[in-house]
């Protein structure tokens, strides 16, 4: 009797009793044929990778073992620095090759091995005791190496009569305070607060709490003196420091690189942006002079905002572009908060002499500068002798274009500054 296999009783596949028992038999060797082959690659993928594991677990034991040692030897007062150091390399190469040759588990395995895991964990620790310990060493005796011999000191030590008057030191006490002043020296300072430290690149040596710096200051009036800055005139001084931190906090460094790529701003998206922002600063260090130093954080916020579309109509922003950004955040941080420190710790002249001398050298004739209207009138003799047939609308009357860019070029829209930029300024 043939039995329907469907998908109707009386249409589809037909089957007779014995047929049906033969294929359900077959299939099912076939499926413990398969099970019992999988089983099979388990356990042998489980005592390979069992090998392998126990392999790896005792060459991250002997590297440990060696890291131990070196530890050991980098305190021994005998040992030789150079020696010291070149353990220290081939215990590094060792680690590498250790950690970096650690065997995949198959997918069966655990991946919690704890075992595995505080091997590596054990390794690690040792690890950090040895760099510890041949740093310490290694610190000392370049120390020791570049000290001058002192013979006055031998009475002092009891020295025997041999003595050559080199006196080592395996401990220094330079006090809880000397390495914070030590990195301000090399351009990185450490917020101390009650919540923890940051750090933050400050400005090159040079430019940044410089020793000299009071005698610099000193010097700064004669200067921008001599380079055409009326300093009976306070606006004047104001407007050049203005434009001095927007040239070295945002213009200048990392955002050359942003604009010279693809995806950067054009020359009138930051032509725009650069006249918003000479406004900021020049409010924003005005208020210094009355609220303080952290007045100033009110131009940083919107200078390093990656979200902000930019002045002039412009839908560029800083995060769209796909251009790394942190040097630049970086960068324009570091250079306000010098200028808040300037403010704080020698007065709010002090700082904008200090930020005009870049604002004459890099921006003479940047908007708000006093060259700034001998450069518009040349720039509209320029534009009235051009074919302005391809020229933005915003540029057909020219007295109107003149009025702009005299009190406030971003005005005009980026696209029409761009335009300007590449024609005639």
């Amino acid at each position: 009797m043939a039995i329907p296999l469907g998908p109707t009783e009386t249409s589809g596949l037909f089957g007779c009793r014995p047929c049906l028992k033969r294929l359900v038999a077959q299939a099912r060797r076939t499926s413990y044929a398969a099970l019992t082959q999988d089983a099979e690659e388990a356990r042998a993928a489980s005592v390979a990778w069992m090998q392998a594991r126990d392999k790896h677990m005792a060459e991250l034991d002997d590297v440990r073992r060696a890291a131990e040692a070196v530890t050991l030897l980098a305190a021994d007062s005998e040992a030789e620095p150079l020696r010291i150091a070149w353990l220290l390399i081939s215990l590094e190469s060792a680690y590498t090759w250790a950690t970096d040759n650690a065997p995949e588990p198959p997918a069966p395995a655990d991946e919690s091995d704890s075992e595995l895991k505080d091997s590596d964990f054990h390794l690690s620790l040792e690890m950090i005791s040895a760099r510890e310990a041949v740093a310490n060493r290694l610190a000392y005796h370049l120390i020791n190496e570049a000290t001058p011999a002192d013979p006055d000191m031998c009475g002092e030590f009891e020295c025997p009569e041999d003595c050559t008057g080199r006196h080592d030191c395996d401990h220094i006490d330079c006090g809880p305070d000397a390495i914070f002043e030590d990195l301000r020296e090399r351009g990185i300072v450490v917020e101390r607060t009650e919540t923890g430290s940051s750090l933050r690149r400050m400005p090159p040596p040079g430019t940044s709490m410089d020793p000299e710096f009071s005698r610099m200051s000193e010097e700064l009036p004669a200067l921008l003196t001599h380079l055409g800055v009326d300093l009976e005139d306070p606006e004047a001084l104001l407007s050049a420091a203005a434009v001095g931190l927007v040239a070295e906090a945002w213009r200048d460094g990392p955002l050359d690189a942003i604009h010279a790529s693809g995806n950067g701003p054009s020359d009138g998206e930051i032509f725009a942006q650069s006249v918003d922002l000479y406004r900021r600063a020049r409010a924003a260090l005005l208020a210094a002079k009355e609220d303080g130093p952290d007045a100033l954080f009110a131009f940083q916020a919107v200078a390093a905002d990656l979200d902000l579309p930019w002045a002039g109509g412009s839908h560029f922003t800083l995060r769209a572009c796909g251009e790394p950004t942190d040097d630049f955040v970086q960068h324009l941080d570091g250079r306000v908060w010098y200028t808040s420190k300037i403010v704080k710790e020698h007065g709010w002249q002090t700082a904008l002499l200090y930020r005009a001398v870049p604002g004459v050298l890099k921006g003479g004739t940047h908007f708000g500068m006093p060259r700034w209207p001998e450069v518009v009138a040349t720039a509209l003799e320029r534009l009235a002798e051009l074919d302005r047939s391809d020229a933005p609308t915003a540029l057909t009357d020219l007295a109107a274009v003149e009025t702009a860019l005299l009190e406030a070029p971003d005005r005009l829209g980026a696209n029409t500054l761009d335009w300007l930029c590449h024609k005639v300024l």
